[in-house]
């Protein structure tokens, strides 16, 4: 029997209605956390903490219950902040009796994530990307004197190597690993221009905001003594005397091309000074309990970091960084998410956290901290078996496919890729594969920890108007105080990634198995069992 053309039309449109009421809640959400009153939800601040307050009074709605307690939604996390006293700070390049003095913020900067040495002068040695890859018999630092001295290295990725390999390889835990293994005391790294999400000006203002790391003991770890960022626009001053220039370099990294590796002809000294403190901050988990009487005890992860960067008091004008598509969107939509699971009544048979996660932007710290200290576990023989993370997902136009980094890494992909296409939404390559996205948020937490995990965003192809609407926004609102609640966006569109994501969630929750790497991913090494 055909439905009246009237009647059909009328049903479409009461659809409509409600994407479009299911659009503005999605925002109200966003609104809130990403206001001016929130000061950029910086960690340890009273902003973030507003904003955590919220979340949970959020979660209560929608039906979950606490899950850092059997009484609280908050998991504490503390932090070692450290942030640089530039006056009393410098970089200098030395050849003979020739110094060239640095300007930080222009020439340079010093990175401050782990504890860096008070003094420094070391050679440097030029490592092309500074890779090692053993997969792909792939050795930047092969047959390089790197002990004592400082790798300079640029961002890009040789051609003809697996995307996840490179992303996994490129991590800034793996790659540290492996020049400290070879002897070397710092690093230096020039991004490509071409490649960058951030142009020089933005990270230059980034420097003095705090860094962070977990506070916590670690026995006997080593770590590089130095590390700086080099303007892509000044390299050819750390380059003088040693027969290439910079220019050479990215116009072959940009076609993916092997790099030379060579001695630099001049010295580095460093001089940092910094402060330190301790912080504290905590990770925002609600569960939705699940009810098979086995299945229950596996929890699918559901993630999206509420932390961003806070206040820049050195800008003129507006010195907020709000962080509303970064990413007080992605944790709007795990309350959305929620709350249409809830509505649907639907009766998942295994368990379902929903974690607002902290200290993303200081190196996802936050989701390491989680990963490896989860919330439930002995007490109820309790294990995470997969994570679904949204970081930025970028609801700029209407949604016509979703991008799922590691979609073909686990059955979890699998399962995603069911329930976007059961909400009648395809899923596409990833149009940016040098961008290295897949480990550069905190689904790569629990993917180290042997969890599959996948990140989401809105698709789009080369040469197409999105393409130019996603690198826009990217050249000039990420991680700029542009990223706030005045920036043209598509609220229906979110809406409806919203039900795909619960959608998603229904298919891993129901699944007969538990999801798990595929034989032919890398990342099968990290499973636990």
């Amino acid at each position: 029997m055909k439905i009246p053309a009237l009647l059909l039309a009328l049903s479409l449109g009461a659809s409509e209605i409600r994407l479009s009421e299911e659009g503005r809640r999605w925002w109200a959400h966003v609104e809130m956390m990403a206001k001016d009153e929130l000061k950029g939800r910086d960690i340890g601040s009273e902003g973030y903490e507003t904003a955590a307050k919220y979340v949970a009074a959020e979660y209560e709605k929608v039906g979950l219950i606490p899950g850092a307690s059997s009484s609280s939604y908050m998991q504490k996390v503390r932090f070692v902040q450290r942030r640089i006293d530039e006056s009393k700070s410098s970089l200098a390049l030395v050849s003979g009796a020739t110094r060239t003095d640095l300007t930080l913020g222009t020439h340079a900067n010093i990175n401050i994530r782990t504890t860096p040495t008070p003094k420094l002068k070391a050679q440097m040695v030029f490592v092309g990307y500074g890779t090692q890859i053993p997969e792909a018999n792939y050795d930047d630092l092969k047959g390089l004197d790197l002990k004592g001295k400082i790798a300079v290295y640029i961002s890009g990725q040789p051609s003809g190597i697996a995307g996840p390999l490179v992303s996994h390889y490129q991590s800034a835990g793996e790659r540290t690993k492996a020049l400290i293994a070879a002897g070397a005391v710092g690093t230096a790294v020039i991004n490509n221009p071409r490649t960058s999400d951030i142009p020089w000006q933005r990270v230059a203002q980034a420097r003095l905001t705090p860094s962070m790391s977990i506070d916590e003991k670690v026995g006997g770890k080593d770590d590089l003594k130095l590390a700086i960022t080099i303007n892509p626009a000044h390299a050819n001053m750390f380059l003088a005397g040693s027969g290439h220039t910079i220019e050479e370099i990215f116009e072959l990294a940009n076609q993916k091309k092997l790099l030379p590796h060579f001695p630099l002809t001049q010295t580095m000294e460093a001089r940092t000074a910094f402060t330190q403190s301790k912080v504290e901050s905590m990770n925002v988990i609600g569960i939705r309990p699940g009810t098979d009487p086995v299945l229950k005890n596996e929890f699918i992860i559901v993630t999206a970091h509420l932390d961003h960067l806070g206040i820049n008091e050195k800008l003129t004008g507006d010195k907020i960084f709000n962080g509303a598509m970064d990413n007080a969107s992605g944790v709007a939509s795990l309350i959305e998410a929620a709350k249409h699971l809830n509505d649907s009544k639907a009766a998942l048979k295994r368990s379902v956290a929903f974690i607002a996660l902290t200290a993303e932007e200081k190196g996802l710290l936050g989701s390491s901290w989680y990963a490896r200290n989860p919330t439930f576990g002995k007490e109820r023989k309790a294990r995470v078996v997969g994570n679904l993370n949204m970081d930025m997902y970028l609801p700029l136009f209407p949604l016509k496919g979703l991008v799922i980094l590691g979609v073909d890494e686990s059955t979890l992909g699998d399962l995603a890729r069911k329930g976007a296409e059961q909400a009648g939404i395809e899923v596409w390559p990833d149009p940016a594969p040098e961008r290295n996205s897949f480990i550069r948020s905190d689904q790569y937490s629990f993917i180290r920890n042997g969890t599959p995990a996948l990140a989401f965003k809105f698709g789009y192809k080369k040469g197409t108007p999105e393409e130019k609407t996603i690198q826009t926004w990217l050249r000039e609102r990420y991680h700029a105080v542009s990223d706030d609640l005045d920036q043209p966006l598509d609220k229906e569109a979110a809406a409806q990634y919203n039900r795909v994501l619960a959608s998603m969630i229904r298919s891993a929750a129901d699944a007969a198995d538990a999801p798990k790497w595929k034989d032919t991913s890398f990342f099968k090494r990290f499973a636990k069992n």
